[in-house]
């Protein structure tokens, strides 16, 4: 089947995929440029993007508005007009201020889960950038949808809806995630749901999804259910442009089926990583001395937890794999080697 361009208000990529934000660090320019150059959305994720600047330790919040404005620029230049967007969760301390920066930097979409982004159209009123709330259900796509219209008068650029096989934080229950169902029931709801603001604002806002997808022929039954388009993630972590180190991509090359666990962030968030020896030592009530907080996420105490879900991530995407948090979407097994950009994004689209 031949693949329509995706139209998020005005905004066009020739490609329906959008690769899935990736932190800390795992999507940064370098390969949120190249998917934007080949015809995608490539998105940096913002989380903790100042890792690797020397002033970080002392501070992050710094930092990081350096790194992110770098970031977009830099990605920017690369895709030669194409799509660049960022990825900001809402659990994030300063998100508001990372919502600033991106708008100034001229990036054309944000796109926020960890919770529902309630004063996201506030935060981007009078600015050209796109926005596109991430759902896992219904009830959150409703709920954001119906307060959006009624204090803002406004709606969604684009809903992406993460199923339960994808990677990172999920926004499901742990006993969701075990007892797993057919998720297209659900997308078909959430399509039904989002179409009313459709009719209501007079225009498409197309529906993604997220999760478990890994070839041309998952996209395929994913675009005939309705959908626009879809996110992918794990599979372009594994490629050359990618901006993690080495070894975070060959740990992903290596995975075996059910390598992938179910894993519990330290805020009790449920997620999806790599089994390794430092998963082995958290779950079984192993911690971590944490020095230092980077103050990452809003509502987290470094005294009632196991261990800093920064430090984890920072030591997985600079090669410190087994002491790292190395967040996999379900299908990472089925990757066996380093490819690039240009050969996924061909690999995956029509002939």
């Amino acid at each position: 089947m031949n693949f329509k361009p995706l139209n998020i208000s005005g905004l066009i990529a020739d490609i329906p995929i959008i690769q899935g934000g990736m932190g800390v660090g795992v999507s940064l320019s370098g390969l949120a440029g190249a998917v934007a150059k080949e015809g995608g959305i490539g998105v940096i994720a913002a989380a903790q993007i100042g890792f690797n600047l020397p002033g970080f330790v002392s501070n992050p919040f710094n930092a990081n508005l350096e790194a992110l404005s770098y970031h977009i620029k830099k990605a920017k230049e690369k895709a030669l007009g194409g799509v660049v967007g960022v990825n900001i969760m809402c659990a994030v301390s300063h998100y508001a201020d990372y919502v600033k920066c991106s708008i100034e930097n001229k990036a054309d979409l944000i796109i926020s889960g960890a919770g529902l982004p309630l004063n996201l159209p506030e935060l981007v009123k009078g600015s050209a950038t796109k926005i596109a709330p991430i759902v896992s259900s219904v009830k959150a796509a409703a709920v954001l949808l119906k307060l959006w219209d009624k204090k803002y008068s406004t709606t969604a650029d684009m809903i992406i809806v993460e199923g339960p096989k994808a990677g990172g934080h999920l926004g499901f229950t742990l006993e969701e995630l075990e007892n797993e169902v057919d998720f297209s029931e659900n997308l078909k709801k959430i399509i039904s749901e989002v179409s009313n603001y459709e009719e209501k604002y007079n225009k498409k806002i197309p529906t993604i999804f997220g999760g478990g997808i890994f070839d041309k022929h998952d996209i395929e039954y994913y675009l005939n259910l309705g959908l626009a388009g879809v996110q992918m993630a794990t599979r372009f972590a594994a490629t050359e442009e990618c901006d993690a180190h080495e070894n975070f991509k060959f740990a992903y090359v290596n995975a075996k089926q059910n390598d992938a666990v179910i894993v519990k962030s330290p805020i009790g968030l449920p997620g999806r990583a790599l089994n390794n020896e430092f998963i082995r030592k958290v779950t079984t009530g192993g911690k971590t001395l944490i020095e230092k907080c980077h103050s990452c996420i809003a509502d987290c105490n470094p005294k009632n937890i196991p261990y800093c879900i920064t430090n984890a991530l920072i030591n997985s995407v600079t090669g410190n794999v087994d002491q790292g948090l190395i967040f996999c979407g379900d299908t990472v097994h089925k990757i066996n080697e380093i490819t690039t950009v240009k050969k996924l994004m061909k690999e995956l689209s029509p002939c």
